[in-house]
């Protein structure tokens, strides 16, 4: 990312063709840091609960959603504070105004300074990821070697096209018809402004409803983040109506163009703008960030959730491609359809895993993994958390809660034993030498819980007092600490 921004900022080219070339390249590189970031922040914020690190805790479960878009939406806060820094640097620049013509100094130093800027909070990035964030490595050579991997885990991927397959189309289907109605979206701004400002050739406008329609977008990522994670709407729900909302926004004006578009009725005109955009972010916007990582397991959630982002970047570019083709009521035409695709893959092919412990899906990867698909009868299996399809091909089936109690116990013990086993082989072993660093009692505790104040007559509770403390080892090692005078 960092290389990438350096090269924005600088490049240049000696004709028009070149500096497109040198601005392409600079941002192949800048996708490729993106692309290996983007998919980890919604992997990072689901899998680390609060305090403890751990996944499957009831505070994970309840708002795990909310913690993913609460990341997710200073994609808003970027794209706000990335257009007020373009309107104020052009006014820097070009002596307090925005109005044309303007010259190619000031358009330079807009430009530049425009990527010079996020290319300083990249840079605390690199230090970060580098001196913070060693143990990664680490991590990933670790979890390699307990799944028998020594590069890329082939086995995985064929794993999940055969039993996440589906899942896979829906996550990357909607981010791709998220991506078209996202820059879609800009079809109604350029519409109204040569409505409002006919013979404009300034680009403050367009910033400036540019700048007001993210401020509507931020008021739909914080909704999206309020209501996430509640169970009678939650992710499928939202997405779904996110969707549905976009093609109705988008089918009226376009078999009413030449009515919205007049003078008269151009203010019906930018109430959709906003509202497209503003269901855009309510909707699929933030469900696809998190539901891309959600239903998959972690050994696979990044690569999973990375392929839909890229899938979808594909619709942008299928966007930015198609609408230079076909005319601009011809746009209006085709746009809406992507929604409505939308809704049939959010229906059909996403589960809806609002209020799932993402510990259920490590547990039925595992038996998938060894081939025991069918003897996983936990609650990532429970018809509620699978999609229409999955129930429709029996995946369900399996969930039978009592056994699944029964196989957690099983698992429980079997993870305690390893637990003992590892502190076994971590210590040496339980030999003669070794066997005081694992003793729970140490023999001065009794003289700690000797009564040292006057009992009060008549509040003491009838306690038995035959009970006795296990006895202490004694310890004879010089590294015992000495004991402080007993006071009576």
């Amino acid at each position: 990312m960092l290389l990438g921004l350096i090269m924005l900022t600088a490049a240049w080219g000696v004709t028009q063709n070149g500096w497109v070339i040198c601005y392409v390249w600079s941002l192949f590189f800048y996708g490729i840091g993106v692309g290996g970031e983007y998919p980890m922040t919604a992997t990072s914020g689901m899998e680390n609960a609060v305090g403890s690190g751990k996944i499957s805790t009831k505070e994970d479960r309840l708002h795990r959603g909310r913690k993913v878009t609460s990341a997710f939406l200073m994609q808003g806060w970027g794209q706000f504070f990335n257009q007020a820094l373009l309107i104020l640097l052009l006014l820097v620049f070009h002596h307090g105004s925005g109005n044309p013509p303007y010259s190619t100094l000031s358009a330079q130093w807009t430009y530049r300074v425009s990527f010079a800027i996020p290319a300083v909070g990249t840079l605390w990035l690199v230090y970060y990821r580098y001196y913070k964030m060693r143990a990664a490595s680490k991590q990933l050579a670790i979890a390699k070697a307990k799944s028998r991997v020594t590069g890329y885990d082939t086995e995985s991927l064929r794993l999940t096209f055969k039993h996440f397959g589906f899942r896979l189309l829906a996550t990357a289907g909607t981010w791709f018809a998220n991506d078209v109605f996202f820059y879609g979206n800009k079809l109604f701004q350029s519409e109204f402004i040569s409505v409002i400002s006919p013979h404009t050739t300034s680009v403050m406008p367009g910033w400036l409803y540019n700048l007001l329609n993210v401020g509507v977008s931020l008021c739909g990522y914080y909704l999206a983040s309020f209501l996430i994670d509640n169970k009678l709407y939650g992710r499928k729900w939202m997405q779904i109506i996110g969707f549905l909302m976009d093609f109705v926004f988008f089918i009226i004006p376009a078999f009413h163009f030449e009515y919205y578009t007049t003078p008269e009725h151009i203010k019906e005109f930018q109430a959709m703008y906003f509202l497209s955009s503003f269901f855009n972010q309510f909707g699929p916007n933030s469900v696809t960030f998190l539901v891309a990582a959600e239903v998959f397991p972690t050994p696979i959630r990044a690569t999973a959730h990375g392929f839909a982002a890229a899938i979808g970047k594909l619709g942008a570019l299928t966007a930015a491609v198609m609408y230079n083709y076909i005319s601009t009521t011809q746009k209006f035409h085709v746009v809406p359809w992507f929604g409505l695709a939308g809704v049939i893959l959010t229906y059909l092919f996403l589960p809806d895993t609002t209020g799932l412990d993402l510990k259920e899906q490590e547990r039925r990867w595992f038996y998938i993994r060894q081939g025991r698909e069918s003897e996983y009868h936990g609650a990532a299996v429970h018809p509620k958390h699978l999609s229409v399809y999955e129930r429709w091909t029996g995946v369900g089936k399996y969930y039978d809660p009592e056994a699944d109690y029964k196989q957690k116990v099983a698992e429980m013990r079997e993870e305690w034993a390893a637990a003992q086993a590892r502190k076994a082989d971590e210590k040496g072993g339980f030999g003669d030498d070794d066997h005081h660093d694992y003793e729970p009692v140490h023999h001065d505790v009794h003289k700690y819980f000797e009564r040292t104040s006057p009992m009060i007559l008549g509040r003491e509770k009838n306690v038995p007092m035959n009970e006795q403390l296990p006895p202490a080892h004694d310890n004879s090692s010089d590294d015992v600490v000495e004991q402080h005078p007993h006071q009576d």
